[in-house]
């Protein structure tokens, strides 16, 4: 086996995951709509607009990964099995706060989300339900939030990290739908 392919491949890869870097929800290359053409719509403005990213303690870490399209989807997914056949949502979210916050003032710690009372998951969010002949039958804003989430049994698997925030969206959906 010759090493300097087999180098130049690992240094090639290497390089590509360099490159990348973590993914945020602020990427504008992002989709901000998922569902779209469908019975159900959600959409998003830009994530860099929500409480989750402006009031964070940290910043860069509340930005990293998908939770806005995975909150999205989640939405649209549990929607769909909620809503009659023939009916249309669409759903803005206006704005988001994720259950927890990381702390500054634990400094060791300043990487780790804080699950306390005085974090609750909230969500703002615009809809429209419509009917099969496009009549509205209820459209509004809501603020919906879980404040006792701490104290409700554990909800999906616990390794979820967005389990708040889904059971959250779950309760409006019984309430709305």
């Amino acid at each position: 086996m010759r090493p300097r392919p087999v180098l130049i491949a690992l240094v090639l890869a290497l390089s590509a995951c360099a490159t990348d870097g973590p993914r945020t929800v602020t990427d504008t290359a992002r989709p901000h709509a998922v569902g779209e053409g469908s019975a159900v719509s959600v959409s998003w403005g830009d994530p860099a607009q929500f409480a989750e990213l402006r009031y964070s303690q940290n910043r860069r870490l509340a930005a990293q990964g998908d939770w806005v399209v995975e909150l999205a989807d989640y939405m649209q997914e549990r929607l769909a099995k909620a809503v009659p056949a023939g009916e249309r949502v669409d759903v803005e979210i206006l704005d988001i706060q994720r259950a927890g916050e990381y702390e500054w003032l634990r400094s060791q710690t300043d990487d780790v989300r804080v699950l306390r009372d005085v974090y609750p998951p909230r969500m703002t969010l615009q809809f429209s339900r419509k009917d099969a002949d496009g009549n509205v039958i209820s459209e509004g804003e809501r603020k919906i939030s879980d404040l006792a989430y701490l104290q409700s049994p554990p909800p999906f698997s616990s390794s979820d990290s967005l389990r708040y925030e889904k059971r959250m969206i779950d309760s409006w959906i019984r309430r709305e739908f």
